[in-house]
Parts: C-alpha cells; sequence; structure tokens
C-alpha cells in the first residue's frame, strides 16, 4: 500500500541574530542553514494497518505526511501510494486518501457544514448515491445531525474536529492521515472519534497512519509504531512488543495486616519501596519474578485485604524510547 525508500528533503532556513546591524547585514549577504528534515526515510505499510508515527517536534513527521499526501516534493529517493507517486499523479491520489490536520480545517468558516460537503462532493466527483450513503453513515456514527446546518466558526473545537473527519471521508478514501485529530477534545469527544476510526478500519478496511503526541490515542488505536527522529525511522515495531521489552517494571500496592520491614523476606526481583502500618509498596521487576509469585511472597507473611498493580504508562515508554535514541 506505502512504500518509501531512501526518500530525503532538506530545507534552507535563513538564519541572523537579533538587532539593527544584523538585519541591515542580512541585506546584503544572508546565512542559511540546511535541516534535513527526511534523511534516507525507509518504511513501508500494509494495507488496512492502523500505524501510529510518532517522534519529538522537528522529527519529519508532518514532512512524511506531506510528502505522501502529495504536498511536498521529495529531493530524492521513491515513494509509492496505493502505486502511484504522490506529487506526479495528484488527481488520482488524492482520490484515494483523506486528511485530517489538527490544526488546520479543510471546512469553509462561514458556511454551514452541509455546504462544505456538497462542495467535496462535487470536487471528488462522488456519485449522488455513495455520497449520500457516506453522508448518513458518518453523520450517524460521529453525530453530526444537529451541525450540518451550522457555521463552521459556531462550532466547538470537538464538534469542528468531529465534521473534519467526516469531510475527509466524504469520498470514500483507502488511506487516511491523522495528525494530531484530537488535539484539545475533551474526553468524550477523543472516545467518540477513536471508536469512529476503528470501526472505520475494521468494517472498511481502511489504512490509517496516525501522527500524534498523545500516548492515548496511539494505545487506543495503533498496533505498530514508526518512531522517526532526525529524519530516520529509528524503531519500527508492534506496540506489544515494546511493551514487553521495555515496560518490565511494575508497582504492586498491597493493603494487609501489617508488615515488618526489618524481617520481610522478599525474593530477587522485588523490592520494598514504601512502608506503613496497613500499606506496602513494591517495585517488581517482572523479567525476574512473575506478578503470582510476587503475590504469592506477600501473601505468606501477613493477610492481604487488598491489591492493586500498577503498569507504567504509555508515555514513559515513549520517553526512554527517545532517550535510549537521543532524540527529543
Amino acid at each position: 500500500m506505502i512504500y518509501v525508500k531512501e526518500l530525503c528533503k532538506t530545507f534552507r532556513v535563513a538564519r541572523r541574530d537579533g538587532g539593527m546591524k544584523n538585519t541591515l547585514k542580512s541585506f546584503f549577504h544572508r546565512e542559511y542553514t540546511e535541516i534535513h528534515a527526511l534523511d534516507h526515510l525507509n518504511f513501508t505499510i500494509g494495507e488496512g494497518e492502523m500505524v501510529g508515527y510518532i517522534g519529538p517536534n522537528g522529527a519529519g513527521k508532518s514532512s512524511t505526511v506531506k510528502v505522501l499526501s502529495g504536498i511536498l516534493v521529495p529531493d530524492s529517493g521513491i515513494c509509492t501510494v496505493g502505486g502511484r507517486v504522490p506529487w506526479k499523479e495528484r488527481t488520482a491520489h488524492v482520490a484515494q486518501i483523506g486528511v485530517v490536520f489538527g490544526q488546520r480545517s479543510q471546512l469553509w468558516w462561514d458556511v454551514p457544514v452541509i455546504d462544505t460537503f456538497t462542495l467535496l462532493r462535487d470536487i471528488y466527483s462522488v456519485p449522488e448515491t455513495i455520497y449520500r450513503r457516506n453522508l448518513d453513515e458518518l453523520t450517524e456514527m460521529l453525530g453530526l445531525s444537529q451541525l450540518l446546518r451550522t457555521p463552521t466558526r459556531q462550532l466547538s473545537l470537538g464538534q469542528r474536529m468531529r465534521c473534519e473527519i467526516a469531510a475527509s471521508l466524504i469520498h470514500d478514501p483507502k488511506i487516511l492521515f491523522l495528525d494530531e485529530p484530537t488535539i484539545g477534545l475533551d474526553a468524550v469527544s477523543k472516545i467518540a472519534v477513536r471508536d469512529f476510526i476503528k470501526a472505520r478500519n475494521r468494517e472498511r478496511g481502511t489504512t490509517v497512519i496516525l501522527t500524534t503526541h498523545d500516548m492515548q490515542d496511539i494505545e487506543a488505536l495503533t498496533e505498530r509504531i514508526l518512531l522517526i527522529g532526525r529524519g530516520r525511522i529509528l524503531r519500527d515495531g508492534s506496540l506489544d512488543a515494546l511493551k514487553r521489552e521495555y515496560m518490565t517494571e511494575r508497582h504492586m500496592t498491597v493493603l494487609c495486616a501489617g508488615l515488618d520491614a526489618d524481617t520481610l523476606s522478599l525474593p530477587a526481583g522485588m523490592t520494598l519501596s514504601e512502608s506503613h502500618p496497613d500499606r506496602a509498596v513494591f517495585s517488581l521487576d517482572t523479567t525476574v519474578l512473575p506478578v503470582s509469585d510476587a503475590i504469592a511472597a506477600v501473601s505468606a507473611q501477613t493477610d492481604i485485604y487488598d491489591l492493586s498493580v500498577e503498569n507504567p504508562s504509555l508515555d514513559t515508554l515513549i520517553t526512554h524510547l527517545y532517550k535510549e535514541y537521543e532524540v527529543g
């Protein structure tokens, strides 16, 4: 579906120091810095996959999406999406993709949302029967019935983002690029958007590339992670595999009849982090000690009333990856 090999894109950025003297100097001698947004980028994405494309600010995520959607032309390399070169076959290409930029809008600001949908129908030459089917489906699944006749400028951010997603899908694309699709949304709107995207992928086989800093979106929607840094793919793997590799520490909180920290006997891979008269917190290394064995070790020395095991957050995992690969 998506094939990228040795893709490169460099930008020249003008630089100067502050002050009037340096401003005048820049008229005659301007200094530039080359930014390698994409540096021999390589990856493939199969049909129907949902991929999280993550990395720190300036890593090259948005530049990649712009090349894949045909907005940017790379300096060199190979890129095909659905068998087409995006910037060479733009008309045919854009008919097969949908793009949502969380901080940019494709809705007309002063007209009702339905007018934008009608315009997009005409732009993409969507047959009336297919347009009506898609409009009815999107309206129901995204809860748009009360919004269609409202001007875009009068919508809340959550309402507008639901309409943006509908607008990107009105022509039935096979690939959906989502760049920060839930930015600024409340919890209810986020869940509604996530549920819709999952349903679309399940029912239509839509390929989804999600670019976001919201790790809850990544965890809820994707099974595969592409980590980009300095314009290169640094890590490509399943989310579950990354969790098994990096999220090995657990924190176990036990409500009990009481523990004597001086006489407590703990197996390897288990340490006491906090001790209180009726509560104790343990740190576990699950590569050494299974959680069930840790529970057995504590229950053999006191009566347990209740316990909870806390997993590290996905944010912790991503932070660890950034540090390991020295990005961010």
